[in-house]
């Protein structure tokens, strides 16, 4: 993924928390910041196909900002944008699932997450809107939003749990199972 202009582990940007827009004043940054998330994810589906949905933070293409594009499963679905967001409200209720990483792309890791989160993000105008994320794309927001803090997926895994090579992964392309 670095050829695609991806930042890759090990960079500093990757694991400090991204500055905040000053919104609605800083709101033509933020457009512009949005505008390459949207031309990365051109150049990385280039190289991949992402059956699960995909997502990716400013911090990944080495811009400090609290910015980050997801896109949910199916053709088709518009990207869901993320500016000054955080993580309002998650439940209690959780379940493991592996989950890649374009900063890292040679590994999968099996992270826990809720299966359920309410997010505070805000629109280009400065308000703040909460929104609802259930199941899979609970898990693409809430690992962008990681990003968006300076957290890796590593960091959210069990103790003692590794990630595996993507070549003893067995998920690829396929979307995660919820029951």
């Amino acid at each position: 993924m670095a050829n695609a202009g991806i930042v890759q582990d090990g960079d500093p940007v990757l694991t400090r928390a991204a500055r905040p827009f000053d919104l609605p004043a800083e709101a033509e940054e933020a457009r512009e910041v949005i505008t390459e998330l949207m031309d990365a994810v051109g150049r990385v589906r280039q190289l991949h196909t992402f059956g699960k949905g995909m997502g990716i933070a400013a911090p990944q293409i080495g811009i400090d900002r609290s910015a980050a594009v997801v896109f949910p499963p199916g053709a088709g679905t518009e990207p869901i944008v993320l500016l000054n967001t955080h993580v309002a409200e998650a439940s209690e209720d959780e379940d493991e699932q592996y989950e890649g990483c374009l900063s890292f792309f040679d590994v999968r890791g099996l992270v826990p997450r809720p299966l359920s989160i309410v997010v505070a993000h805000s629109n280009l105008d400065g308000f703040t809107h909460l929104s609802r994320f259930t199941h899979g794309l609970s898990r693409l927001v809430h690992h962008e939003v990681d990003h968006l803090s300076g957290v890796l997926y590593r960091e959210r895994m069990r103790p003692g749990v590794q990630p595996i090579p993507v070549e003893e992964y067995r998920g690829t392309g396929q979307r995660w199972t919820y029951s």
